[in-house]
């Protein structure tokens, strides 16, 4: 692509807008727009595939501004391009319900690909977008229809780099041989407290060759041209990822340049001129549009809709001709779930399980009629039960990385088309915290399988036996917790999480437990609500014993103590605190009747339970950390019995 002094302008009219931007709201981060404009600019002027009419176009590339503190960049990309965000949209930058919030918010503004701002997450979600465009054009892409084709692009800063996650995305984009992700490393030797050389002096290229990846180098990041020559030799390269360090000038034309405090403080009004007027600008206009810049952007989008058109005959021409890959394309990309997916035979289950052994099944269960069903876990398939048994090919191996995991399965969730599930020990969700805390915010379908749920870990010990995890797991606004009590539950935990359109948590069980299978009308019904009765006494109820997972089965054993002392109880199992919290005020009072009493218990810290039960509660929960032992001795030793509930339940009475 040849560039000229009209592109330069439109370069400099995208710097412009974005510290005024900054300077209109006195708050935010004009130095990485200042410095990375021209990046920016040569990715969207002469590569990305974008149509502003069709957003969510299904074959478009990906931009993810991983470095989301510089938003201001991608709010005057995507005004410039007629994404809909109007100059009294920037002129709200980071106010109040704006279409222009201080980091970029996916579902918010038109455009975003993804919500970014914590520092390394856009990059190895990133990853997970390259991985599902691959994994689709496997399945759906023939020789003569190339219909799953386009690349990811990531614009990074050195924090992004520094973050550990980043590391471990690296690391699996090379061993995937990604070759359609491209990164833009902003490469310009400031953070915050000053110099990078502070806390980080690793060569950075050596660092990416050693994980397999394509390494360029562009001496001057101002330099279109050569932006654009590393961009082409990017996309030469099939197989191995693609980072294009940059060198560049956080501040670029300010009076701060190559200064930490332009990094997030924003320019006073003279400075904001001084730097206009250096990059030749006039000084005295605010949010300046020049009319060659105007057109130039329309010329490029205009591209980018014909590119999208082209597409779209492809998809015409692939459905007449492949109608069945068609058909499966249509299925993938809609998440059709088929009818009868979740009513297997009752010899389905056939003997005590664990739940994991039973998510297990279930996984393969749905592998045979789900082909957008991907995932795997963090070098623990054999003992949290995710392999694809009948098709290994489908398990995705993320090796000891939880954290990149939860990323990458957010990733691949925003792509669309795939069904993508991760899974490792509950105990070490606190790993993947900020992947799960992004996939709440954004609320996209991410699946996230916690075996080895409790205290029932055993001998492992206090290490391994999560205690307060499931507690804050449902602390996170927006994320489904599902605690399935036996295999059934499990089944039906599994229809809710894959017919969701939200991020959810399935905590699943290393011990066997009792089947229920007397009750699976009442599961089946009731899981969806997230709490119900699960059996009513054979006399008069005079009080209510409630848990989740495990200790469903002792609620069993502990009713039947109370009913040799004629005490009726109610057995209720919760599987979802999110889910009941959504009934109506009729359902939940028909679930916990206001006047009984109530013994709640979990094998976890007790905090949230009186709220959630409400009224008269006695919580039986576990305040300590575990110890090393068997299960049922663990169980004993924290006091979770049949007989304390019992115990517990009888002195309520008095």
């Amino acid at each position: 692509m040849k560039f000229d002094n009209t592109d330069k302008l439109c370069v400099d009219t995208l710097r412009g807008l974005s510290i005024d931007m900054v300077g209109k709201a006195d708050s935010g981060h004009p130095g990485l727009p200042l410095g990375a404009a021209p990046l920016a600019y040569a990715i969207w002027a002469g590569h990305l595939k974008f149509s502003p009419a069709d957003p969510a176009w299904f074959d478009r590339d990906r931009f993810v501004l991983s470095a989301g503190h510089g938003s201001a960049l991608l709010y005057s990309l995507l005004h410039m391009y007629g994404y809909g965000l109007k100059i009294d949209d920037l002129k709200a930058f980071r106010q109040l319900d704006s279409l222009t919030p201080g980091h970029p918010e996916y579902g918010h503004t038109k455009g975003v690909e993804m919500t970014t701002g914590p520092l390394g997450q856009g990059f190895a979600s990133a990853v997970g977008m390259a991985l599902a465009e691959k994994l689709m054009g496997e399945k759906l892409n023939t020789p003569d229809f190339q219909l799953v084709d386009h690349h990811t692009y990531i614009l990074c800063g050195d924090g992004d780099l520094m973050e550990g996650v980043s590391y471990e995305a690296a690391s699996l984009a090379g061993t995937w041989k990604l070759g359609k992700l491209i990164c833009l490393y902003d490469s310009n030797d400031i953070t915050i407290e000053g110099p990078t050389s502070l806390a980080f002096t690793e060569d950075v290229r050596k660092r990416f060759l050693a994980q397999d990846w394509q390494v360029i180098e562009v001496a001057d990041g101002n330099d279109l041209a050569e932006l654009d020559g590393a961009l082409k030799k990017a996309k030469r390269e099939t197989e191995k990822p693609s980072i294009i360090i940059a060198k560049t000038h956080i501040g670029f034309g300010s009076p701060k340049q190559d200064k930490s405090s332009v990094h997030g403080e924003p320019l006073k009004p003279d400075e904001i001129a001084a730097t206009k007027k250096a990059l030749g600008c006039d000084p005295a206009e605010s949010f300046c549009v020049p009319g060659e810049t105007a057109a130039r952007f329309a010329e490029q989008a205009a591209a980018g809709e014909r590119d999208r058109k082209r597409w779209l005959k492809l998809w015409k021409n692939y459905s007449e001709a492949l109608p069945e890959k068609a058909e499966l394309a249509k299925a993938m990309l809609g998440r059709e779930i088929p009818d009868g997916l979740f009513e297997p035979d009752a010899a389905f289950f056939d003997k005590p399980l664990a739940t994991r052994e039973a998510s297990g099944k279930v996984i393969n269960l749905m592998a045979e009629r789900l082909p957008g069903l991907a995932g795997g876990a963090a070098d623990l398939g054999p003992s949290t039960k995710t392999d694809f048994t009948k098709e290994p090919a489908r398990t995705l191996h993320f090796g000891i990385r939880e954290h990149v995991m939860g990323s990458i399965l957010n990733g691949m969730a925003l792509h669309g088309g795939l069904i993508p599930f991760g899974a490792t020990f509950l105990v070490f969700s606190d790993y993947m915290r900020p992947a799960i805390r992004l996939a709440a915010l954004m609320q996209i379908p991410s699946i996230f399988v916690f075996t080895h749920d409790s205290i029932g870990v055993g001998e492992d010990g206090p290490t391994h036996q999560p205690v307060e995890h499931l507690m804050s797991l449902r602390l996170i606004p927006g994320l489904l917790t599902l605690r399935p009590a036996d295999a059934w539950e499990t089944l039906y935990a599994w229809e809710v999480a894959v017919r969701s359109k939200r991020p959810a948590c399935l905590a699943l069980s290393r011990q066997k437990l009792p089947l229920m299978t007397a009750y699976r009308e009442k599961i089946a019904a009731g899981l969806k609500r997230g709490a119900y009765l699960l059996r009513g006494p054979s006399i008069v109820p005079s009080v209510e014993l409630v848990a989740s997972g495990s200790e469903v089965s002792l609620l069993f054993e502990a009713a039947a103590l109370l009913e040799k002392e004629n005490i009726g109880a109610r057995i209720i199992s919760a599987p979802s605190f999110e889910l009941f919290r959504e009934q109506d005020k009729a359902y939940r009072d028909s679930v916990f009747i206001p006047e009984l009493p109530k013994v709640a218990v979990e094998a976890g810290r007790g905090t949230g339970w009186k709220e959630f039960v409400g009224g008269d509660v006695e919580v039986l929960g576990v305040e300590t950390f575990g110890k090393s032992a068997p299960a049922g001795q663990v169980y004993a030793a924290l006091g979770l019995t049949a007989a304390r509930i019992a115990e517990t339940a009888k002195k309520m009475l008095k």
